[in-house]
Protein backbone atom coordinates (compact mmCIF):
# COMPACT_ATOMS: atom_id res chain seq x y z
CA UNK A 1 0.00 0.00 0.00
CA UNK A 2 1.10 3.75 -0.03
CA UNK A 3 3.22 4.70 2.62
CA UNK A 4 4.98 7.78 3.44
CA UNK A 5 8.99 7.41 2.52
CA UNK A 6 10.80 6.99 5.78
CA UNK A 7 14.24 5.27 4.40
CA UNK A 8 14.95 6.61 0.80
CA UNK A 9 18.00 3.57 0.10
CA UNK A 10 15.39 0.82 1.63
CA UNK A 11 12.99 1.78 -0.58
CA UNK A 12 15.17 2.81 -3.56
CA UNK A 13 12.89 0.12 -6.44
CA UNK A 14 9.78 0.35 -4.32
CA UNK A 15 8.08 3.45 -3.94
CA UNK A 16 11.09 5.49 -5.88
CA UNK A 17 13.84 4.43 -7.66
CA UNK A 18 17.40 5.73 -8.01
CA UNK A 19 19.19 7.17 -11.54
CA UNK A 20 21.72 4.33 -10.93
CA UNK A 21 19.11 1.49 -11.11
CA UNK A 22 18.05 2.71 -14.08
CA UNK A 23 21.68 3.39 -15.41
CA UNK A 24 22.03 -0.74 -14.73
CA UNK A 25 19.27 -1.13 -17.50
CA UNK A 26 20.95 -0.65 -20.25
CA UNK A 27 22.59 -4.23 -20.07
CA UNK A 28 18.98 -5.43 -20.11
CA UNK A 29 17.81 -3.15 -22.97
CA UNK A 30 20.08 -5.48 -25.12
CA UNK A 31 17.47 -8.29 -24.85
CA UNK A 32 14.48 -6.60 -26.02
CA UNK A 33 14.01 -7.80 -30.01
CA UNK A 34 14.45 -5.43 -32.85
CA UNK A 35 11.22 -4.78 -34.52
CA UNK A 36 10.82 -3.69 -38.43
CA UNK A 37 9.94 -0.28 -38.89
CA UNK A 38 6.71 0.46 -40.33
CA UNK A 39 5.47 3.29 -42.82
CA UNK A 40 3.20 5.45 -41.56
CA UNK A 41 3.45 8.40 -43.22
CA UNK A 42 2.59 9.08 -47.03
CA UNK A 43 3.77 13.00 -46.71
CA UNK A 44 7.55 14.19 -47.30
CA UNK A 45 9.43 13.72 -44.55
CA UNK A 46 7.46 10.88 -42.55
CA UNK A 47 8.79 7.61 -44.50
CA UNK A 48 10.19 4.94 -42.03
CA UNK A 49 13.17 3.73 -44.33
CA UNK A 50 14.81 -0.11 -43.28
CA UNK A 51 17.61 2.37 -41.94
CA UNK A 52 16.03 4.04 -38.72
CA UNK A 53 15.73 6.58 -41.07
CA UNK A 54 13.40 7.55 -40.80
CA UNK A 55 12.41 10.60 -42.44
CA UNK A 56 13.55 13.58 -44.42
CA UNK A 57 15.01 17.15 -42.42
CA UNK A 58 15.07 20.50 -44.23
CA UNK A 59 18.52 21.06 -45.28
CA UNK A 60 18.53 24.62 -47.61
CA UNK A 61 16.50 26.56 -50.61
CA UNK A 62 17.32 26.60 -53.74
CA UNK A 63 16.48 28.27 -56.97
CA UNK A 64 13.31 25.93 -58.64
CA UNK A 65 14.04 23.58 -61.51
CA UNK A 66 12.15 21.56 -63.68
CA UNK A 67 11.07 18.54 -62.11
CA UNK A 68 11.10 20.36 -58.79
CA UNK A 69 7.88 18.93 -56.95
CA UNK A 70 5.61 21.74 -56.52
CA UNK A 71 4.63 20.79 -52.80
CA UNK A 72 8.46 21.43 -51.30
CA UNK A 73 8.14 25.21 -52.80
CA UNK A 74 9.30 27.64 -50.65
CA UNK A 75 6.69 30.24 -50.55
CA UNK A 76 8.46 32.60 -48.22
CA UNK A 77 11.84 32.71 -49.92
CA UNK A 78 9.75 32.81 -53.55
CA UNK A 79 7.62 35.91 -52.01
CA UNK A 80 10.61 37.95 -50.67
CA UNK A 81 12.81 36.98 -53.95
CA UNK A 82 10.38 37.05 -56.68
CA UNK A 83 11.56 34.02 -57.76
CA UNK A 84 10.43 30.56 -57.54
CA UNK A 85 12.84 28.27 -54.73
CA UNK A 86 12.16 24.69 -53.97
CA UNK A 87 13.23 23.29 -50.22
CA UNK A 88 15.68 20.48 -50.25
CA UNK A 89 15.56 18.00 -47.87
CA UNK A 90 18.48 15.75 -46.47
CA UNK A 91 17.68 11.82 -45.19
CA UNK A 92 17.77 11.32 -41.57
CA UNK A 93 19.72 8.42 -40.35
CA UNK A 94 18.59 8.09 -36.62
CA UNK A 95 14.66 8.30 -35.96
CA UNK A 96 12.77 10.04 -33.50
CA UNK A 97 11.47 7.97 -30.40
CA UNK A 98 9.19 9.66 -27.95
CA UNK A 99 8.39 8.19 -24.42
CA UNK A 100 5.35 10.27 -22.54
CA UNK A 101 5.62 9.21 -19.25
CA UNK A 102 2.96 9.49 -16.72
CA UNK A 103 3.78 10.26 -13.22
CA UNK A 104 0.34 11.66 -11.94
CA UNK A 105 -1.06 10.89 -8.65
CA UNK A 106 -2.75 7.18 -8.86
CA UNK A 107 0.83 5.99 -10.41
CA UNK A 108 2.25 6.20 -6.67
CA UNK A 109 0.01 3.46 -5.56
CA UNK A 110 1.53 -0.05 -5.60
CA UNK A 111 1.14 -3.49 -3.96
CA UNK A 112 3.59 -6.00 -5.11
CA UNK A 113 7.22 -5.13 -5.77
CA UNK A 114 6.70 -1.61 -6.40
CA UNK A 115 4.43 1.61 -7.71
CA UNK A 116 3.34 2.06 -10.62
CA UNK A 117 5.36 4.97 -10.98
CA UNK A 118 8.53 2.53 -10.62
CA UNK A 119 7.38 0.53 -12.90
CA UNK A 120 6.76 3.19 -15.28
CA UNK A 121 10.58 4.70 -14.49
CA UNK A 122 11.88 1.14 -15.44
CA UNK A 123 9.90 0.57 -18.23
CA UNK A 124 10.76 4.25 -20.22
CA UNK A 125 14.80 3.11 -19.08
CA UNK A 126 14.71 0.12 -20.77
CA UNK A 127 13.01 1.60 -24.25
CA UNK A 128 15.04 4.66 -24.17
CA UNK A 129 18.38 2.47 -23.60
CA UNK A 130 17.15 0.11 -26.56
CA UNK A 131 16.43 3.16 -28.74
CA UNK A 132 19.97 4.57 -27.87
CA UNK A 133 21.77 1.43 -28.44
CA UNK A 134 19.85 1.46 -32.10
CA UNK A 135 20.98 4.81 -32.75
CA UNK A 136 17.64 6.56 -32.59
CA UNK A 137 16.80 9.98 -31.51
CA UNK A 138 15.44 10.02 -27.95
CA UNK A 139 12.75 12.52 -26.57
CA UNK A 140 10.46 12.39 -23.75
CA UNK A 141 7.78 14.30 -22.24
CA UNK A 142 7.41 13.65 -17.87
CA UNK A 143 4.24 15.01 -16.51
CA UNK A 144 2.13 15.06 -13.49
CA UNK A 145 -0.19 17.59 -11.83
CA UNK A 146 2.11 19.60 -10.98
CA UNK A 147 5.14 19.28 -13.42
CA UNK A 148 5.68 18.81 -17.35
CA UNK A 149 9.15 18.32 -18.49
CA UNK A 150 9.83 18.30 -22.08
CA UNK A 151 13.16 16.83 -23.88
CA UNK A 152 13.80 17.52 -28.09
CA UNK A 153 14.62 13.94 -29.61
CA UNK A 154 18.41 14.45 -29.77
CA UNK A 155 21.15 10.91 -30.58
CA UNK A 156 24.12 9.67 -28.32
CA UNK A 157 24.42 8.17 -25.11
CA UNK A 158 23.90 11.33 -23.43
CA UNK A 159 20.52 11.71 -23.99
CA UNK A 160 19.66 8.47 -22.40
CA UNK A 161 21.60 9.60 -19.26
CA UNK A 162 19.79 12.70 -18.95
CA UNK A 163 16.49 11.04 -19.41
CA UNK A 164 17.21 8.53 -16.50
CA UNK A 165 18.30 11.16 -14.39
CA UNK A 166 15.06 12.97 -15.01
CA UNK A 167 12.78 9.69 -14.20
CA UNK A 168 14.26 9.44 -11.22
CA UNK A 169 13.56 12.52 -10.12
CA UNK A 170 10.12 12.18 -11.24
CA UNK A 171 9.94 8.85 -9.27
CA UNK A 172 10.14 10.67 -5.85
CA UNK A 173 8.17 13.80 -6.13
CA UNK A 174 4.75 12.39 -4.21
CA UNK A 175 6.77 11.85 -1.37
CA UNK A 176 9.15 15.03 -1.22
CA UNK A 177 7.11 17.89 -2.40
CA UNK A 178 4.57 18.97 -0.48
CA UNK A 179 0.30 18.76 -1.67
CA UNK A 180 -0.44 21.66 -3.43
CA UNK A 181 -3.79 23.22 -3.76
CA UNK A 182 -6.31 21.77 -6.24
CA UNK A 183 -6.58 24.82 -8.70
CA UNK A 184 -2.95 24.61 -9.53
CA UNK A 185 -3.35 20.87 -10.38
CA UNK A 186 -3.30 20.07 -14.36
CA UNK A 187 -5.22 17.50 -16.18
CA UNK A 188 -3.73 15.21 -19.06
CA UNK A 189 -5.11 17.49 -21.39
CA UNK A 190 -1.92 19.89 -21.68
CA UNK A 191 0.23 16.45 -21.72
CA UNK A 192 -1.65 15.60 -24.41
CA UNK A 193 -1.32 19.24 -26.00
CA UNK A 194 2.49 19.40 -25.91
CA UNK A 195 2.50 15.94 -27.56
CA UNK A 196 0.98 16.62 -30.47
CA UNK A 197 2.75 20.15 -30.67
CA UNK A 198 6.25 18.30 -30.56
CA UNK A 199 5.68 14.92 -32.46
CA UNK A 200 7.20 15.07 -36.10
CA UNK A 201 5.54 12.38 -38.99
CA UNK A 202 8.03 9.27 -38.92
CA UNK A 203 8.11 9.15 -35.01
CA UNK A 204 8.30 6.21 -32.38
CA UNK A 205 5.85 7.26 -29.47
CA UNK A 206 5.48 4.97 -26.18
CA UNK A 207 2.96 5.74 -23.93
CA UNK A 208 3.40 4.76 -20.54
CA UNK A 209 0.57 5.39 -17.97
CA UNK A 210 -2.53 3.56 -16.09
CA UNK A 211 -4.24 5.62 -18.29
CA UNK A 212 -6.78 6.52 -15.48
CA UNK A 213 -8.99 9.94 -15.45
CA UNK A 214 -7.52 10.56 -19.13
CA UNK A 215 -8.82 13.64 -20.55
CA UNK A 216 -12.01 13.70 -23.29
CA UNK A 217 -9.47 14.69 -26.33
CA UNK A 218 -7.61 11.58 -25.21
CA UNK A 219 -9.18 9.38 -28.35
CA UNK A 220 -8.70 12.02 -30.74
CA UNK A 221 -4.91 12.73 -29.72
CA UNK A 222 -4.49 9.17 -30.27
CA UNK A 223 -6.29 9.15 -33.64
CA UNK A 224 -4.48 12.03 -35.53
CA UNK A 225 -1.05 10.85 -33.93
CA UNK A 226 -1.27 7.53 -35.69
CA UNK A 227 -2.04 8.42 -38.61
CA UNK A 228 1.52 9.66 -39.50
CA UNK A 229 3.56 7.54 -36.44
CA UNK A 230 3.82 4.57 -34.92
CA UNK A 231 2.55 4.27 -31.31
CA UNK A 232 2.45 1.86 -28.73
CA UNK A 233 0.47 2.41 -25.74
CA UNK A 234 1.49 0.48 -22.52
CA UNK A 235 -1.00 0.11 -19.69
CA UNK A 236 0.58 -0.21 -16.54
CA UNK A 237 -1.68 -1.34 -13.38
CA UNK A 238 -1.29 -3.38 -9.81
CA UNK A 239 -2.83 -6.71 -8.46
CA UNK A 240 -5.52 -4.97 -6.32
CA UNK A 241 -6.72 -2.58 -9.16
CA UNK A 242 -7.34 -5.58 -10.95
CA UNK A 243 -9.71 -7.10 -8.49
CA UNK A 244 -9.89 -6.51 -4.21
CA UNK A 245 -8.35 -9.71 -1.98
CA UNK A 246 -10.40 -11.94 -0.06
CA UNK A 247 -12.83 -11.34 2.89
CA UNK A 248 -11.74 -8.52 5.32
CA UNK A 249 -11.40 -5.04 5.88
CA UNK A 250 -8.00 -3.15 4.51
CA UNK A 251 -6.54 -0.03 4.87
CA UNK A 252 -5.49 1.80 2.00
CA UNK A 253 -2.91 5.35 2.69
CA UNK A 254 -2.07 7.86 0.68
CA UNK A 255 0.57 8.65 3.18
CA UNK A 256 -1.44 11.45 4.38
CA UNK A 257 -5.31 9.96 5.12
CA UNK A 258 -6.13 6.47 5.06
CA UNK A 259 -9.42 4.94 4.17
CA UNK A 260 -10.64 0.92 4.94
CA UNK A 261 -12.27 -0.98 1.86
CA UNK A 262 -14.63 -3.44 2.72
CA UNK A 263 -13.91 -6.98 0.39
CA UNK A 264 -17.15 -8.96 2.37
CA UNK A 265 -19.46 -7.79 0.02
CA UNK A 266 -19.34 -10.00 -3.30
CA UNK A 267 -21.40 -8.02 -5.18
CA UNK A 268 -18.98 -5.28 -4.59
CA UNK A 269 -16.06 -7.44 -5.47
CA UNK A 270 -17.71 -8.18 -8.72
CA UNK A 271 -18.20 -4.48 -9.54
CA UNK A 272 -15.08 -3.64 -8.38
CA UNK A 273 -13.58 -6.18 -10.68
CA UNK A 274 -15.81 -5.30 -13.95
CA UNK A 275 -14.75 -1.59 -13.45
CA UNK A 276 -11.21 -2.41 -14.10
CA UNK A 277 -12.10 -4.96 -17.07
CA UNK A 278 -13.92 -2.52 -18.76
CA UNK A 279 -11.72 -0.02 -18.58
CA UNK A 280 -8.65 -2.43 -20.13
CA UNK A 281 -11.02 -3.37 -22.68
CA UNK A 282 -11.64 0.40 -24.03
CA UNK A 283 -7.89 1.18 -23.85
CA UNK A 284 -7.88 -2.31 -26.29
CA UNK A 285 -10.95 -1.08 -28.56
CA UNK A 286 -9.58 2.14 -28.87
CA UNK A 287 -5.68 1.00 -29.81
CA UNK A 288 -7.54 -1.36 -32.54
CA UNK A 289 -9.55 1.62 -33.49
CA UNK A 290 -6.17 3.50 -34.63
CA UNK A 291 -4.04 0.84 -35.20
CA UNK A 292 -1.71 1.66 -32.20
CA UNK A 293 -0.17 -1.61 -30.61
CA UNK A 294 -1.23 -2.60 -27.30
CA UNK A 295 0.79 -3.82 -24.02
CA UNK A 296 -0.68 -4.31 -20.74
CA UNK A 297 2.21 -4.68 -17.42
CA UNK A 298 1.70 -5.26 -13.83
CA UNK A 299 3.73 -4.66 -10.77
CA UNK A 300 3.74 -8.19 -9.73
CA UNK A 301 5.38 -9.50 -13.04
CA UNK A 302 8.61 -9.76 -14.42
CA UNK A 303 9.60 -6.50 -16.40
CA UNK A 304 11.54 -7.70 -19.32
CA UNK A 305 9.17 -10.84 -19.60
CA UNK A 306 6.36 -8.43 -20.31
CA UNK A 307 7.95 -6.37 -22.32
CA UNK A 308 9.18 -9.24 -24.90
CA UNK A 309 5.82 -9.46 -25.79
CA UNK A 310 5.57 -6.49 -27.73
CA UNK A 311 6.92 -8.89 -30.64
CA UNK A 312 4.28 -11.34 -29.96
CA UNK A 313 1.88 -9.11 -32.23
CA UNK A 314 -0.33 -8.73 -29.28
CA UNK A 315 -2.75 -5.66 -30.30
Amino acid sequence: MNQPVQNMNSDDGIIHISQSRLIALQQDARLLRKKKPKIRSHFNGGFLSALKGRGMEYDESRPYQPGDDVRNMDWRVTARTNKPYSKVFREERERPVLLWVDFRSPMFFGTQQCFKSVLAAKVAALLAWKSSQQGDRLGALLFSEFEHLEIRPRGGKSSALQLVKNLSEFSIQSTQKPHLADQNKRDSRHALNRLLHVTRPGSLIYLISDFRNMSSQFESTLSRLSRHNELELIQLSDPLETQLPADGYYRVTDGSTETEVNAFNKMSRLNYHQRFTQHQENLKTLCKKTGVRYLSLSTDQVLLDGLMQRNSGMR
